[in-house]
Formats: C-alpha cells, structure tokens, sequence
C-alpha cells in the first residue's frame, strides 16, 4: 500500500487541471473513466454545471477556518474522484475550498478508474465508492485517516432509501442531489474540519 501511496501522491493532480481534464472530455463528448456511455456522459455534463456554481457560491464559515487554522501539522489530502459522479461533483469543491484556507493542507486528486491499486485499498462497504479522501501526513505519507464518499447526512438518505425500496434509482439520485443543495456544503465541511481537528490532536 505504501508504494501506491507514495506514487499517488506524485501523480496527483491539482483541482485546477482536474476540472481542465473533465472539461476536455466533455468537449470531446467523453466522460472520465474506463466506461463510456451515453448515461456516464450526461452526468459529467450535469456535474460541470454543479462544480461551475458550487465554486462560485461555496462559502467556508468561520468557525471551519478557525478549527483549520489551528492544525498544527501539515497534511496531503488525496482524492480518488471520477468526472461522472454526483456526490464527487458536490464535495471536491468544497475540497477545494477548505484546502485554499489553510497552508496546512495540500490537495491532490487521482482518478480512480486510472488508480485501481490504491482504491482496492479503501473499498467503502466492498465497493469503490467515490469520493474517497486518504488524510495523509505530509511527511511521512502515512493514512492518518479517511472520508467519504458522503457526509453522514447524504448516507443515511440512500441507506433508507435502500432499505425501503431495495435499490438506488433515479428518484434516490434526484432526492441525494436536492439534499445536497438544501446542505449548501456544510455537512461536509464540519464533518472534515472536525476530523482534520480529532486526527491533528491524536497526532500530538
């Protein structure tokens, strides 16, 4: 696992050429990701616009910057996402985000479907769910810690979905994605802040 750590830390990429890739894909009517098709595509196009609102309209509060502020470690976030996925397209923003606040952590996102070693590695339930946050010390590249792919919130809904109607359809998907709107980011941002905190904390 170490290797595939160490080598997914330098093939990582910035959030800025990660949306300039998806973007490209889609100029091409391609989404990300080993498959390709008409569905895959529609979403990607549908999450360009959500990530496109989302970077403009997501606020950190302060009380998220004040717990980031007082990380006394410096930490690589490593993001395993995939252009086409709809809790991605509504957290990596705000990734995005809580990154730009503090020096103390570094953002670095992989794709996936091009990562099959490391994401074999954190497996969410048997499945390789997206988004998958790997908290890594700066230093050492050791997994202090990981996230996703939803806050707690957005997890519960598909779990009572699930256990009501015994799949995840379309009306899931559009409940999820309303969910997330009406949360307007701040699930995932407390949750994070105060893992980051907990996580920071146990360090010392």
């Amino acid at each position: 696992m170490k290797t595939q750590i160490a080598q997914g830390v330098v093939k990582g990429i910035s959030y800025t050429d990660y949306r300039k890739i998806v973007t490209d894909l889609l100029a091409e009517n391609k989404s990300s990701g080993r498959e390709q098709s008409e569905d895959l595509l529609h979403y990607s196009k549908l999450n360009e616009t959500r990530m496109h609102r989302l970077d403009k309209t997501i606020q950190v509060t302060d009380a998220v910057i004040d717990k980031l502020h007082s990380l006394q470690k410096d930490y690589i976030w490593l993001v395993l996402s995939e252009g086409w996925c709809g809790d991605a397209a509504q957290i990596i923003p705000i990734l995005f985000k809580l990154a730009s606040v503090t020096d103390k952590i570094k953002l670095k996102l992989l794709f996936r479907d091009e990562n099959d070693g490391l994401m074999n590695f954190f497996l969410t339930n048997g499945a390789r769910a997206i988004p998958k946050l790997l908290i890594l010390d700066k230093e050492t590249l050791e997994v202090k810690g990981t996230w996703g792919p939803r806050p707690e919130g957005a997890t519960n809904l598909i779990k009572s979905y699930k256990a009501q109607y015994g799949i995840v359809d379309e009306t899931a998907k559009t409940e999820l994605q309303l969910w997330y709107l009406h949360d307007k980011g701040f699930s995932t941002m407390n949750e994070l802040a105060n893992l980051m905190l907990h996580l920071d904390q146990l360090g010392h």
